[in-house]
């Protein structure tokens, strides 16, 4: 989710000490070849597969200043003044989400990406690209003064990493405060999505432009996690901001 206006884009047991003593690139390799068609997940929304899609608001830090928790959601950051721009592959999921909030809704298309559609609310506050996330650019819907990534970089195809952090640092205003949840998860137990994404990975892709913290670090496991077969999943919201120019 990308808010402006701030502009924001809405854009694992192994135990944690286990996992600190495995070598992360051969973790990586369990999961180096998984791929998901868009396809798939144009399918699981059609198929209610979506378990990774909450009702409740999702309880991490804010990337304000204050720290204090962010239980806003798209709607709640519209109504506090602020511009809310999404970037979803499926058009099911965009307009599920205006018909659970009775928003009025207009859609149309949008001329620098063949095939895509961006659906608004009345007030427009709320803008919703229905497109491949790597259509989109700034050139679209200009730079971002916050980014928060729930469960978008971890369904990213591991090998388009690189192309992911790329179009995320290019989105990002010189003051964009980007929170980034990610998993960690023996990937011996379980294929993904949602990928392990480990701190080492997170930090080689931002690090040499940003600065990242570590705001939260926490057991998440419950019963979805064990049917799939895992014994942990350690839950991680890192905060992303730029590197002043040198």
């Amino acid at each position: 989710m990308l808010v402006s206006g701030a502009v924001w884009l809405l854009l694992s047991h192994v135990a944690a000490h286990s996992l600190a003593q495995r070598n992360f690139s051969s973790m990586l390799e369990q999961q180096a070849n998984r791929t998901m068609e868009l396809s798939e997940w144009e399918q699981r929304w059609q198929q209610h597969r979506t378990g990774f899609h909450q009702l409740e608001v999702h309880k991490r830090e804010s990337p304000g200043s204050d720290g204090r928790p962010l239980c806003l959601t798209r709607l709640r950051l519209a109504d506090l003044g602020h511009s809310v721009v999404g970037v979803e592959i499926s058009e099911m999921a965009i307009r599920q989400f205006f018909q659970e909030n009775n928003l009025t809704y207009n859609e149309e298309s949008v001329p620098s990406i063949p095939g895509a559609k961006l659906f608004q609310n009345t007030e427009k506050s709320i803008s919703l690209y229905q497109c491949d996330l790597f259509s989109f650019s700034s050139s679209v819907a200009g730079q971002f003064g916050a980014i928060w990534d729930r469960g978008s970089l971890v369904a990213i195809n591991p090998k388009d990493r690189d192309r992911y952090a790329a179009l995320i640092l290019s989105l990002m205003a010189a003051d964009c405060r980007y929170l980034l949840d990610t998993f960690l998860y023996n990937p011996d137990l379980y294929e993904g999505p949602p990928f392990f994404v480990p701190d080492e990975q997170v930090l080689g892709l931002f690090g040499s432009s940003c600065t990242v913290e570590l705001l939260q670090s926490e057991e998440a496991l419950n019963d979805k996690w064990r049917n799939w077969g895992l014994d942990s999943m350690i839950e991680n919201v890192h905060l992303i901001t730029l590197k002043a120019p040198k």
